[in-house]
């Protein structure tokens, strides 16, 4: 599988970096990941370690071909604006598929690092919810399915100045929540597109 997005997947606030979530759901799913996370990265902001998500999609080697790629984030967009917003997402995403036209497409959504959750996230979760559904790709939302709430926050977030993402335990348990989603998504019919029903392959 290859885990691709921002700091969350680059593992950021983690004891380690490998202690993050994209490592550990290597483990949880008894598979291996490839993990390509760069910090501030987004669909139009640039990263603090690599470019925008489009730019490094581009630069992904083709002979990878992962089975599965999980497309995290991203909340470093929510400050830019919705102007552009989508035309991006659909560009990184075509030149995605393109790329690896065998391999099989989830978006994980952007989860809160503050509560209650800013509108900017809320738009992002929105628009990358819709234009994932209009490509029959799954969609797993973090802000939907209330993986982050006021009862859990100091366990999943390291509050701490200038750290605001998970903990090293909340890296296990987003990488949990992960896993229990792709496991319900394998189990489910999938509708493409087109209208049709389709098992996807285990």
């Amino acid at each position: 599988m290859l885990v691709f997005g921002d700091s969350w997947t680059y593992g950021s606030a983690a004891d380690e970096p490998t202690l993050g979530y994209a490592y550990v759901l290597a483990d949880l799913l008894d598979g291996e990941t490839i993990v390509d996370g760069v910090r501030g990265s987004g669909y139009l902001k640039p990263g603090i370690d690599g470019p925008t998500f489009g730019e490094r999609i581009a630069a992904l080697d083709p002979a990878l071909a992962p089975d599965l790629v999980l497309i995290q984030g991203s909340i470093n967009d929510r400050e830019q604006g919705a102007a552009g917003y989508r035309e991006a997402v659909t560009a990184a995403w075509d030149a995605l598929a393109a790329k690896y036209p065998e391999s099989a497409i989830v978006v994980l959504g952007p989860a809160p690092h503050v509560l209650p959750v800013g509108a900017g996230t809320a738009r992002i979760d929105v628009d990358l919810s819709e234009l994932a559904a209009a490509r029959g790709w799954w969609y797993i939302s973090p802000i939907a399915q209330n993986w982050i709430t006021p009862e859990n926050y100091l366990d999943v977030i390291d509050v701490d100045p200038g750290r605001r993402h998970p903990s090293t335990e909340g890296h296990r348990y987003l990488a949990e929540k992960v896993a229990a989603a792709l496991d319900e998504l394998r189990a489910a019919p999938v509708t493409e597109a087109g209208g049709s029903e389709t098992t996807p392959d285990e």
